[in-house]
């Protein structure tokens, strides 16, 4: 190391950020030991972490005794801390829960029925975690953030107490969507996750509880008041009902994204697109042909994250999304690990077509014999949506370096590569390609579909973090040469 050597690179720093914890194994007699210590570390921060092994060490051999493996237990918070919860939901006029991975993970999800049902407040589900409440559930009202829903936002807004249960409440799952700024103010913040690191990180908190979701609830469960909930008990269930219903009924016919004031972008795409589906329409198309047990993935951008409000799922472990560190091509790859670990599951994996292109390399990999046949569609909109969306929005509707080659066709390049290829363009196609590929996997015949699409724009994925540039002094708007996409 230090001396230019061939693939050199600072490992250790480069993946810092992204785990719980790192170690280096700095000789091979402690390789066992470090590696014991590694996966410990991750089940107990409940994240990824990272041993690193020089290569000169995987030909060493060594005599060692084993390390014992010291598999601690989930621990169920401080018990101070879990009277205080279960004494403001005891007394809460409008208590509303939030369940996030942690619900998963811990297997807390029945935990989670019986406080809700005891306390008849609706269940927000954090940002592209859909399947951490049964979708079915009357109390169940959607997952909160970019793309979500509208009745999750409007509930949560009136909350006097939110038991935000086993999430890190991160910017996705609680910054503004739809224009509503709806994190309540005033309420009273229980929040419970496993790494007491990420407790108060975000957002104020009433009460900080580091512990197992399952064991939490259960436990905030039996202390809570026999007339928990009973406060305007029938009349909170008539509004989570009357919201519910009306964002289903808006969300079942919203064909189009509401633009900004000023925006051009998106009415000009879906008059020169108009013969072709926005993303809306394909998201209720593919919700039609899903079959009831299936397992889905989400790579990043606008059309993969347009569909954030659609998914409902009755069982966990079902929707697989990329996380807040946003990997381009992650859907293709996870879906595919994921029919691996289920193969008897229908399995549907979604990406745009610039962030399948990270990926699809694989495509000639799983048309091998041994590998599992899956789903996996392409939204072709010829175009980088996020970053499109960011520059029409804060310079003034001109984009550079977004637009994706219009001759490609990903349904061509699995014909080639010896798998099924579909293109479709209408609802009516669209479900039915969902629907006979699905089918097909039991045949072990994987279909890569096609979805074309208009180039309408969804939300920018942080408006927040983006200010309007300021004019530089000398440049006029006439000056600027004007753009056009490669598809129109």
């Amino acid at each position: 190391m230090g001396q230019g050597g061939f693939q050199e690179v600072e490992q250790m720093n480069l993946f810092k950020d992204m785990v719980c914890y790192q170690e280096e194994v700095r000789d091979p007699s402690r390789m066992a030991e470090v590696l014991n210590r590694v996966i410990e570390k991750a089940i107990r921060g409940s994240a990824p972490a990272q041993i690193n092994v020089p290569r000169d060490y995987w030909t060493q051999v060594i005599d060692i005794d084993l390390p014992p493996i010291v598999r601690l237990e989930r621990q169920g918070g401080g018990v101070d801390a879990i009277s205080k919860a279960a004494e403001l939901l005891s007394k809460a006029k409008f208590p509303v829960i939030l369940s996030g991975a942690g619900v998963v993970i811990g297997g807390a999800i029945e935990e989670t029925k019986k406080l809700a049902e005891k306390l008849d407040s609706p269940v927000c589900s954090g940002y592209q975690h859909n399947d951490s409440f049964p979708g079915s559930h009357p109390l169940a009202v959607g997952p909160l953030g970019y793309n979500g829903s509208k009745a999750a936002m409007e509930l949560i807004s009136k909350a006097d107490v939110v038991l935000a249960l086993g999430t890190r409440l991160n910017p996705f799952s609680t910054l503004p969507g739809y224009g509503i700024d709806y994190w309540p103010k005033k309420a009273s913040i229980i929040q419970v996750d496993i790494n007491p690191d990420r407790i108060g990180l975000t957002k104020k908190v009433t009460v900080g509880i580091s512990g197992d979701a399952k064991l939490v609830a259960q436990q905030i469960f039996d202390k809570l008041a026999s007339n928990a909930g009973d406060t305007d008990r029938q009349k909170r269930k008539d509004l989570i009902h009357q919201t519910k219903s009306a964002w289903l009924q808006k969300l079942s016919s919203l064909d189009h994204e509401d633009d900004d004031e000023g925006t051009v972008w998106n009415k000009e795409a879906r008059e020169r697109d108009s013969d072709r589906m926005s993303p809306r329409q394909a998201w209720r198309a593919i919700q039609a042909g899903m079959p009831e047990d299936v397992i889905i993935s989400s790579d990043i951008g606008n059309n993969c994250a347009i569909g954030n409000a659609y998914p409902t799922f009755e069982k966990p472990r079902k929707y697989l999304a990329p996380g807040l560190f946003g990997p381009c091509g992650y859907g293709f790859p996870s879906i595919l690990g994921a029919k691996i670990g289920c193969p008897d599951t229908p399995v549907i994996g979604f990406a745009g077509d610039g962030a399948f292109g990270i990926s699809m390399n694989e495509m000639s990999s799983c048309a091998r014999e041994e590998w599992p046949a899956i789903t996996m569609v392409i939204f072709r909109n010829y175009q980088w949506g996020a970053e499109k969306r960011n520059t029409t929005l804060w310079f003034d509707n001109n984009f550079v370096g977004t637009e994706l080659d219009p001759e490609l066709s990903y349904a061509k390049v699995a014909d080639a590569c010896g798998l099924k290829g579909v293109t479709v363009r209408s609802m009516e196609e669209t479900t039915a390609a969902i629907k006979q590929s699905c089918e097909d996997q039991k045949k072990g015949i994987t279909t890569f579909i096609e979805v074309i699409l208009n180039q309408e724009l969804g939300e920018p994925f942080r408006r927040d973090a983006m200010k309007k540039p300021v004019r530089v002094a000398g440049i006029d708007k006439k000056d600027m040469r004007p753009q056009k996409s490669l598809n129109g």
